[in-house]
């Protein structure tokens, strides 16, 4: 039996983007920092990261898909906060752009990472999008981290995996 498993490992040489969505600014931007913070740990240099600012999370498919056809870079994260509200606008959100960003990534190869978060209140967006280790969710009593910095990783293990597919 063979088992194949990605590995976020050091000396990855081409190029990945990051989608941000300015909507939800002050959340989106810490996503993007632990991202950065995330790839920087993991040995891809900054100047093989383009970063892309859209209006909102629902316009990230549309440039994924651009980027995808210009076929420069190997993995794509998108990074957005799709905050509930008193309608059910966010559920219609969601569900477009994970459709979009699961069927791209299938049908071109390129990964493409849901670092949306899809939360009910603005402190779920704080605590999923934490700048540093000493941030809780008072309510859990736990870190949940800095999904920017999660789907980064989950990212270096996909294009691994990929390169171990090919």
């Amino acid at each position: 039996m063979n088992i194949y498993e990605g590995k976020p490992t050091a000396g990855f040489t081409g190029r990945v983007a990051v989608i941000v969505a300015k909507f939800n600014r002050t959340i989106t931007e810490r996503l993007l920092r632990g991202a950065q913070k995330k790839f920087a740990e993991l040995g891809v240099p900054e100047d093989q990261i383009d970063v892309y600012y859209v209006p909102g999370a629902f316009e990230i498919p549309t440039v994924s898909g651009l980027l995808i056809k210009a076929g420069k870079h190997a993995g794509i994260l998108a990074l957005g906060a799709v905050i509930k509200g008193e309608t059910s606008h966010d559920e219609h959100i969601n569900r477009a752009i994970s459709v979009m960003f699961a069927k791209q990534g299938a049908e071109s190869g390129v990964p493409v990472m849901f670092g949306v978060l899809t939360v009910n209140s603005v402190e779920q967006a704080l605590a999923r999008s934490a700048e540093d280790d000493d941030q809780r969710d008072k309510t859990q009593k736990a870190h949940l981290g800095n999904k920017g910095a999660d789907c980064a990783e989950a990212l270096m293990e996909m294009l691994d995996l990929k390169a171990k597919i090919k």
